[in-house]
């Protein structure tokens, strides 16, 4: 949807109070304010409290963490609104259909957001390789323990599988390119002349965790992924390998989880779990093994500035009457992580 040319664009943020002052500097509101005007002190947390008659002025709606439901009635409430830019990624906890049917346009800071979460992982795929949690483990134990007689470390030729073709899973893929990694990968929804075939051999779902000896996880948290790894894909992976995670806690079994460490070894890298966090006495917790962390691997501290960075581009773009890098369709809604 195109702006009216001849019309000033006024943007309000809808997001958690305070984040605004975290998302964008000095510099990125000095580029907001270029294009639009926005009353940087103002954050709408509830549309029901807000002053209608600022919601009924606004034309761009910025939104991160915490934005309140935009449905039918907040529509209504708002009738000169053409855009929300989103600064941070998945929109499905606070737009509905109304959105999309009513000719808004919508963009995602989600590329921007895979770039930590995919340095994360490779982090992890690479410590895990050369045993470091186990190790470290083991060396704070006992200072005379050594890792050069231990031949199963190194990652040299090891072969890593990503589950999931989403943007941070493709951008891990990009990553692991110049090392001497073998990469497979499951999705069943990559298409034959999809690029990222070049970088990674598609396989099914057994395969890879047959062949893996590190399994990543990037998929969204459908009806179709959620318990997708349980005691039958467990049983697939081989002693001693990993799983990291850090897509969504519900995609694994983690009481499958549990056992396939106790029985046979699996380690794991565990960014998000359920409930997060997991309660104290959790098996998984200070299970030799495996390694919790507490859902880092998204965009924090500084980090934030680059999905406000993202979303600035985004405005900077639609109020040039340029279309979005990073549009958000309804049909690609629902799998959004």
């Amino acid at each position: 949807m195109r702006f009216p040319e001849s019309d000033t664009l006024t943007a309000a943020f809808a997001m958690r109070a305070g984040l605004p002052r975290r998302l964008f500097g000095v510099a990125e509101l000095e580029r907001i304010q270029a294009v639009a005007d926005l009353d940087e002190k103002l954050t709408i947390s509830d549309f029901r409290q807000a002053d209608p008659r600022v919601l009924a002025a606004i034309d761009v709606l910025i939104t991160g963490w915490d934005c309140p439901w935009i449905g039918a009635a907040e529509l209504a409430a708002m009738p000169r609104l053409r855009a929300v830019v989103h600064a941070a990624g998945t929109v499905r906890d606070h737009l509905g259909p109304d959105v999309w049917a009513r000719g808004i346009t919508v963009t995602t800071a989600a590329d921007a957001n895979a770039v930590p979460v995919a340095e994360y992982t490779l982090a992890a795929i690479l410590l895990a390789g050369k045993g470091v949690p186990e190790l470290a483990r083991g060396y704070a134990a006992d200072p005379g323990c050594a890792a050069a007689d231990r031949p199963d470390i190194g990652n040299y030729r090891r072969t890593v599988g990503i589950l999931g073709a989403s943007r941070v899973g493709r951008r891990v893929i990009d990553l692991l390119g110049p090392f001497d990694f073998t990469v497979l990968l499951h999705d069943p929804y990559v298409a034959g002349d999809d690029p990222v075939r070049a970088r990674a051999t598609t396989v099914s779902l057994d395969e890879l965790l047959r062949r893996s000896s590190v399994v990543s996880v990037h998929a969204p948290l459908l009806a179709e992924t959620t318990g997708l790894l349980g005691d039958r894909q467990f049983d697939l992976m081989s002693p001693g390998s990993v799983l990291i995670n850090t897509a969504r806690g519900a995609i694994v079994d983690q009481d499958a989880l549990v056992r396939a460490v106790r029985a046979k070894g699996v380690r794991a890298v565990l960014d998000v779990t359920v409930p997060e966090p997991l309660p104290a006495g959790h098996p998984l917790r200070g299970l030799p093994g495996v390694i919790l962390t507490p859902h880092v691997a998204g965009s924090l501290g500084n980090e934030l500035h680059r999905l406000g960075e993202s979303a600035v581009s985004e405005l900077e773009l639609l109020a040039a009457g340029r279309p979005p890098r990073s549009p958000v369709r309804w049909e690609s809604r629902a799998t959004m992580a």
